[in-house]
C-alpha cells in the first residue's frame, strides 16, 4: 500500500479505457444470467447436503407461531435474535442445512475464510464475549460463531433443521402465512421473515455436454472430501494421482486453488475473467490490543470500515486493509486534485482507480514467474466491476509446474466431453480446439444472484389473491425499503435489492433485522392483523431506487460482465433491482429516522 498518488497523462488514460472496453466486449453474451443452469431435477445432486452425520427423522409440524424465519445464516440468526430482544418469543426458524451458518454452513471448501476482517464481519462479538483468533478467520470458526449466536438466543429449540421450505402462501381468511416444507410441515405464522441470503443457491454454467462427463464432479459449496481427502485446512491427500479441473476463478477459486494445486497430480484452472487479487496479510489477533478495547468498539469499527469503503472520510482508518486502501487512494487523490480546474471528481476517481489497478497488475508480475501466465492473470477492468479478492498464495500457485492456467481469452469453456473439457484454441483458427482430459471437475461457479427471487430461494411466495412474488416482481423488485411488498402483508424479504449494500454484509443485516423487529413488534403489541406498504409508498421507493441507480449506469455498462452488473446486461430491470444508490450509511439513516418518527410512514396497518 502506497501513500502517494501517481499521475497519468491523457494518452495513458485513453489507452487503458480502450483496453478495458475491448476486454469487456470479449465477454459480453446475449444470454446474460440465462447462461447458468437451475440446479434442480437432474442436477439436484449438486445441492444435496454432504455434511449431515445423522438425518433427522420427525413427524410433520403444524405449529401456529407469531413469526417464521426462513434461513439460519447470519440474516436469519440476527432477525430471530432481534425479535427475541424485542420480546417476541413465539417464533420458529426453518433451515435446510443441518446447523446454523447459511453460506458458511455450505462453504467448507479448503481454504474458505472471510475476506472482510473478522472484527467487523462477525456480528455480536461484544454480546457474545467473543474475539476472533485472526484478522481473517477461517470458515470453521465462522461456522462455530454462527452456532454461538444460535445458542445465545436459544434458537436451537426453535429451529427445524434439515428442512426446506417449498411454498409460502397467505391465507386471507385466517390472515396467516402457511409455510409448507419438504417434510410435510404446514406451519401457520402471523409474520414471515425470509432470510435466504444473496449467496444461497449454487449455480452451474450451462456448458454443452455437462451431463456427458463420466468423471467425478462436485460444486465447491458441497465439497467432496471423500474424493479429495483432507479437510477445510487443506491436506487433500487422495488426489495425488488425479488430474483436477477447476471451472471459475472468482473468490471461491482464489481460496481453494492453492490447496488443489498442492494436492493434485495436475491442476487445470479454466479462466474466463481473471480476478483482482490484492494481498491479504492475515495475522493472529493481538491479545494486548483485544484487552484494550472499550465497550462499543465493534460498532465503532464497523461504521469506520463502512464509511471508508463508501468514500466517506474518517480521521483514522481502524481497519487498515486492502478494502480501505482502495478508497483511501480515491479520497487522497480527490483531496490533492480539488484545486485543479481541469479535473472533475469523476476523473480523479478514475485516476485513483487506475493507480490501484496498476498496483494489482504489478503484483501479478512480481509473484508469477512465467510472463505469459502473469499477463493472463492480470485484471483489465475498474476495481469495483467485480468484488475484489485478497489472497497471499493464489498467484504463487501458478509457479508450480503441475498447475496450469487455461486462459480462454474471455470465451469460457466451449463444451464438456465424456473425458474432459474443450476450449477454443486461443492461438488457432475459428474451428480449432483444445481438449483437456481430467479425472474430476470442480465447479467454483458461485451462487445465483441476479435470477428471480423464487428461483434463488427454491420456493414461491403467494400473497393476496394468490398472486406470486414472481408475478409482482416480473418487471423488477417492488418494495418499500427493500423489505416489504404491497399485496404481501406481514412478510419481510431480506435482500440487497432495493435495500442497503455494504461490502460488510452482516452490518446491513444488523440494521434491517432491527427494523423488522421494530415493525413486527409494534404490530404484535398492538394486535394489528396486517402490515404492508401502500401502492404509493412502494412506487415512490422504486422511483428513488431507479433514479439513483441511473447515476451509476455508465460505470456498470463499462464493466466486464459479472453479477455486479447483471452479467453485462444493466437495464431498467437491473436498475430497479439495485441497492439504494446513495450508499449504505444513507440507507441506514433513512431506516433510523423512519423508526424515530414513529409514524410508520408508507405502511397500511390494520
Amino acid at each position: 500500500m502506497t501513500d502517494t498518488v501517481a499521475t497519468f497523462d491523457e494518452s495513458e488514460i485513453i489507452a487503458i479505457r480502450e483496453k478495458y472496453r475491448s476486454e469487456r466486449d470479449k465477454r459480453l453474451r446475449d444470454d446474460g444470467n440465462d447462461q447458468y443452469i437451475e440446479v434442480t431435477g437432474e442436477y439436484s445432486s449438486y445441492v444435496e447436503d454432504p455434511y449431515i452425520d445423522q438425518p433427522i427423522v420427525r413427524e410433520p409440524r403444524t405449529d401456529q407461531v407469531d413469526v417464521v424465519v426462513v434461513g439460519g445464516g447470519f440474516g436469519g440468526l440476527l432477525t430471530a435474535g432481534n425479535l427475541r430482544e424485542s420480546g417476541i418469543d413465539d417464533l420458529m426458524v426453518i433451515e435446510k442445512g443441518g446447523d446454523f451458518g447459511g453460506t458458511w454452513y455450505w462453504n467448507r471448501y479448503p481454504g474458505a475464510m472471510c475476506d472482510i476482517e473478522s472484527y467487523t464481519y462477525l456480528p455480536l462479538l461484544e454480546e457474545l464475549g467473543s474475539m476472533p483468533s485472526e484478522k481473517y478467520v477461517k470458515a470453521k470458526e465462522i461456522l462455530a460463531h454462527s452456532a454461538a449466536i444460535g445458542r445465545h438466543y436459544d434458537l436451537y429449540e426453535r429451529t427445524l433443521f434439515q428442512t426446506e421450505v417449498t411454498e409460502v402462501r397467505w391465507n386471507e381468511e385466517r390472515q396467516r402465512w402457511i409455510v409448507s416444507t419438504d417434510r410435510g410441515d404446514a406451519v401457520e405464522a402471523r409474520f414471515v421473515a425470509m432470510a435466504n441470503g444473496p449467496l444461497h443457491r449454487p449455480k452451474l454454467p450451462g456448458i454443452a455436454g455437462i451431463n456427458d462427463y463420466r468423471g467425478h464432479t462436485f460444486h465447491t459449496s458441497r465439497w467432496d472430501y471423500e474424493y479429495t481427502g483432507g479437510d477445510p485446512e487443506g491436506g487433500l491427500d487422495r488426489i495425488a494421482d488425479k488430474r483436477i479441473a477447476v471451472i471459475g476463478t472468482g473468490a471461491t477459486a482464489i481460496q481453494c486453488v492453492p490447496h488443489l494445486g498442492a494436492g493434485a497430480k495436475e491442476l487445470f484452472v479454466f479462466q474466463r475473467t481473471p480476478s483482482c487479487v490484492d494481498e491479504r496479510n492475515n495475522v493472529p489477533t493481538d491479545e494486548e490490543w483485544a484487552a484494550s478495547l472499550e465497550p462499543g468498539w465493534q460498532m465503532q469499527r464497523m461504521e469506520n470500515f463502512n464509511n471508508l469503503v463508501s468514500g466517506i472520510p474518517e480521521p483514522v482508518d481502524l481497519v487498515n486493509d486492502g478494502w480501505t486502501d482502495i478508497i483511501g487512494k480515491t479520497v487522497r487523490l480527490v483531496r490533492e486534485g480539488r484545486d485543479n480546474p481541469n479535473l472533475d471528481v469523476a476523473s480523479l476517481v478514475e485516476r485513483a482507480d487506475l493507480e490501484k489497478m496498476n498496483e494489482i497488475r504489478s503484483r501479478v508480475d512480481t509473484l508469477v514467474g512465467d510472463p505469459a501466465i502473469a499477463e493472463s492473470l492480470k485484471p483489465w477492468y475498474r476495481q469495483f466491476c467485480k468484488r475484489p479478492c485478497f489472497h497471499d498464495e493464489y498467484l504463487d500457485t501458478y509457479n508450480r509446474p503441475t498447475v496450469h492456467l487455461v486462459d480462454t481469452d474471455g470465451r469460457g469453456v466451449k463444451r464438456i466431453t465424456e473425458t474432459g473439457i474443450v476450449i477454443a484454441d486461443p492461438n488457432g483458427g475459428p474451428d480449432d480446439e483444445l481438449e483437456f482430459e481430467v479425472d474430476c471437475i470442480v465447479f467454483a461457479t458461485g451462487f445465483e444472484v441476479g435470477t428471480d427471487h423464487s428461483r434463488r430461494a427454491g420456493y414461491e411466495v403467494f400473497g393476496r389473491d394468490g398472486r406470486s412474488i414472481t408475478e409482482h416482481w416480473a418487471d423488477g423488485t417492488r418494495t418499500l425499503h427493500g423489505l416489504m411488498s404491497h399485496g404481501f402483508p406481514n412478510a419481510f424479504i431480506i435482500s440487497p435489492s432495493q435495500g442497503g449494500f455494504t461490502a460488510n454484509y452482516p452490518h446491513m443485516l444488523l440494521e434491517v433485522s432491527a427494523h423488522i423487529a421494530h415493525i413486527a413488534g409494534h404490530a404484535l403489541n398492538n394486535d394489528l392483523a396486517t402490515v404492508e406498504p401502500t401502492v404509493e409508498a412502494e412506487e415512490a421507493w422504486i422511483a428513488k431506487i431507479i433514479e439513483k441507480a441511473r447515476q451509476n449506469m455508465a460505470f456498470s455498462e463499462s464493466c466486464t460482465p459479472g453479477y455486479y452488473n447483471n452479467e453485462g446486461q444493466p437495464g431498467k430491470r437491473s436498475l430497479q433491482n439495485s441497492s439504494y444508490g446513495s450508499g449504505s450509511k444513507s440507507f441506514f439513516r433513512i431506516l433510523e429516522r423512519w423508526r424515530d418518527e414513529g409514524e410508520f410512514a408508507g405502511l397500511d396497518m390494520r
